[in-house]
């Protein structure tokens, strides 16, 4: 098991992006709207995001890297670039254990 990572109860190995990952929308996954919220339509079905959440999943579009949104978030919001880098990788593995995000 990678010291980044865990065994989810499927077996599968999560790891934790790395600060050169691209992370984007898995097949299947894309923006949709129920009512007047956005929520991200995935094949199992849909989640609500919203604030930093939503922030964090616009930015994912495949060609910047986690660094890149950490620094784009941190210009937006007066926290701590570390703290940021943390929240924005626990954030990435659990939407990638979900098959919501790749990277």
């Amino acid at each position: 098991m990678a010291a980044a990572g865990g065994v989810s109860d499927a077996g599968v190995v999560n790891v934790r992006p790395s600060d050169s990952s691209q992370p984007r929308f898995a097949a299947g996954c894309r923006w949709g709207n129920q009512g007047e919220q956005r929520v991200v339509l995935f094949p199992e079905g849909m989640i609500r995001v919203q604030g930093t959440g939503q922030k964090i999943l616009e930015l994912c579009d495949g060609q910047r890297t986690v660094q890149e949104i950490v620094t784009a978030l941190s210009a937006t919001y007066s926290a701590d670039p570390v703290k940021i880098r943390e929240d924005v990788g626990n954030f990435l593995e659990a939407l990638q254990h979900k098959r919501i995000v790749d990277y």
